[in-house]
């Protein structure tokens, strides 16, 4: 009886300078993020079979793709979590590695383009479990690394990279990308500073998913075409970066909070897509119920936002948005994790 491999990696909420992760502005002027990883997930679970063919499902989306091992499947004729199984498996010639056939199922704990990183986190997942049942003895590290690789390189796809190194690393991070490297900084936060931020924080699906392509593409077009007020507004996004952490190391999480707020307002700064009317409402409500401050998760346009709600205030913000008429909007419950990448064999 075949062994069933099993990863699975965690989302992340992004605090401060995301998007300075992009180039090419993090490789010219050097990027930095504070993320935190949440008790969201990304699932791959491997199940070797002898039939000599691969079989990959997407349990979201009930999608499947299936080829002879030795046959192959292009890329294109993929969408979704399985062209990212299938860019994992061509990177790291699985076939020629191995020489039987196995079904995988991929699975995500959050609506798809919701804005916390699920598809590169589930890059690390099926490239962790692929590590763990193939002993490829890649590191940490090096999974980010190759992740950043198949999404960026060999998949086309637009955007930056600390959603690759969030999930392999878990944690609370203080990251920095230039050209040549991508430094992972673990914040050493005491517990129960943990504690009272994740009963702080309020996160919410707005509804609406986004297209961070379209997003990510403006913003590299103004950097690209020089415009200064976006280059201003991703250089004040990666200064909020710091003073955010400063503050997450001292403990002052009412200056945190507000921080929030002002690094929301630099961040649409960036590019005209990264708010809407949608967005706007759903922030104003939540501000005039008390919240000190918030952001889009991701690139912007959709997905999840989040705010920072002082103890005798965060209820109002939850009843606010939980009553609310825009259409979709709905609160999720989430808390931290400092657990990376986990892969394991039942």
């Amino acid at each position: 009886m075949h062994p069933v491999i099993r990863s699975r990696a965690p989302l992340r909420l992004a605090f401060g300078g995301g998007g300075t992760d992009v180039a090419p502005y993090a490789d010219e002027q050097g990027g930095v993020v504070l993320n935190a990883t949440i008790n969201l997930y990304a699932w791959v679970t491997i199940v070797p079979n002898d039939t000599q063919t691969i079989r990959l499902r997407s349990v979201d989306l009930q999608e499947d793709v299936t080829f002879g091992i030795n046959q192959g499947a292009a890329v294109r004729d993929a969408t979704g979590d399985m062209m990212l199984a299938k860019g994992v498996i061509d990177s790291l010639d699985i076939p020629g590695r191995n020489a039987t056939g196995f079904d995988l199922f991929a699975h995500t704990d959050c609506p798809p383009e919701s804005g916390l990183g699920a598809s590169s986190t589930m890059v690390v997942a099926l490239i962790g479990a692929f590590n763990h049942w193939l002993q490829l003895g890649l590191n940490r590290y090096e999974i980010a690394e190759l992740a950043v690789k198949i999404e960026r390189k060999d998949l086309g796809l637009e955007g930056g990279k600390q959603d690759q190194y969030a999930a392999s690393f878990g944690g609370f991070n203080f990251m920095e990308f230039s050209r040549e490297d991508v430094l992972v900084n673990p914040l050493r936060l005491p517990p129960e500073w943990i504690s009272e931020l994740e009963y702080s924080i309020v996160l919410a699906f707005t509804g609406q998913r986004r297209r961070s392509r379209e997003i990510i593409r403006d913003q590299i077009a103004n950097y690209v075409q020089d415009r200064q007020e976006s280059i201003a507004a991703m250089d004040r996004t990666k200064a909020m970066a710091f003073q955010m952490k400063r503050m997450l190391l001292k403990g002052d999480f009412d200056k945190f909070g507000s921080l929030l707020h002002e690094a929301w307002q630099a961040k649409k700064g960036m590019s005209d897509r990264i708010s809407n009317a949608h967005i706007d409402q759903i922030y104003r409500d939540a501000r005039a119920a008390g919240a000190r401050g918030g952001k889009v998760s991701g690139a912007g346009g959709g997905g999840f936002v989040f705010f920072f709600a002082n103890m005798d205030r965060r209820h109002h913000v939850i009843q606010a948005l939980e009553r609310s008429s825009i259409e979709g909007l709905r609160v999720v419950h989430v808390g931290f994790t400092d657990a990376g990448l986990q892969t394991w064999i039942r």
